[in-house]
């Protein structure tokens, strides 16, 4: 009796060809994906070195593609400026609550951002930044009266609040850029008593404006007319009978000599001048 022979069963081994193939493919793509690495402009990065001594803080990855062991990370951080906004409920000098609107830019010192994520970590604003500016900026508040806030410092507390934070951020590996207060909000009774008092001051100004004003004119008027009471005073002491009698004498001549015709009658007037009548 003849046996009959067993073919190979090639399509079973060929599915497990293609189900290694896919496991390999799979593998792949997660290794490239950890191994090929894209930083975009504005970030740079910090490499991560599992088997190696761990975070390496000093050497910084600039923008570009970068090749990178499977098993290590890139760790990127945004080091452009950034800018965060923030409404606070502070007491003022004598107590009275304030809202203030308050934004703040920043940014990471770009070649300490190993050591600011060995000691922070990526969420440095929410632990570092955000409790530095209001605890400045309550403190540098309660130094001031509300009006001096709603009129003429406010400046000044922002550059006061600027220099409180900088320093201790800048410990932390963070520059403060600028800090800006865009609004003040008060008590509605303490507004509308500030503006009153504002309004009564420009008053006041303009009316010392005016009472210095006319003050220099009276001044201007008093000195012109002593001006010509003196130059009077000198031109009456310097005139003569004889040189007033002189003058007359010329002048009648002058007449005399027109083309129009007149009676000059000698000795005929005041201090013995000349007389003309028109004829």
């Amino acid at each position: 009796m003849t046996r009959r022979r067993e073919l190979p069963n090639f399509t079973a081994g060929f599915g497990k060809y293609i189900f290694y193939f896919f496991i390999l493919f799979i593998i792949f793509i997660i290794v490239s994906s950890n191994m090929f690495v894209t930083i975009q402009p504005g970030h740079q990065a910090i490499m991560f070195k599992q088997f190696s001594g761990g975070l390496d803080k000093e050497r910084i990855y600039d923008q570009g593609f970068h090749v990178v062991a499977p098993w290590n990370k890139l760790i990127i951080y945004d080091i452009r400026i950034d800018e965060k906004f923030d409404d606070m409920d502070v007491l003022s000098k004598n107590g009275l609550p304030i809202t203030i609107s308050l934004s703040y830019r920043y940014k990471v010192q770009s070649k300490d951002i190993g050591h600011l994520h060995d000691e922070i970590g990526m969420e440095y604003v929410k632990r570092i930044v955000e409790p530095e500016i209001k605890s400045a900026t309550r403190e540098v508040i309660g130094k001031y009266l509300p009006e001096e806030l709603y009129s003429t410092k406010r400046e000044a507390i922002e550059d006061e609040i600027h220099a409180r934070c900088s320093e201790s951020l800048e410990k932390k590996y963070l520059v403060l850029d600028d800090v800006l207060i865009s609004s003040v909000t008060l008590p509605k009774t303490l507004e509308e008593a500030i503006e009153k008092k504002l309004q009564e001051e420009q008053l006041a100004f303009q009316y010392e404006f005016r009472l210095d004003k006319e003050r220099k004119e009276a001044e201007r008027k008093i000195i012109e007319a002593q001006a010509k009471a003196d130059a009077n005073k000198i031109l009456n002491a310097s005139l003569t009978d004889k040189i007033l009698q002189d003058k007359g004498i010329e002048a009648t001549l002058e007449l005399a000599q027109s083309p129009n015709s007149k009676v000059v009658i000698v000795g005929g007037g005041g201090e013995g001048l000349p007389l003309i009548l028109n004829n």
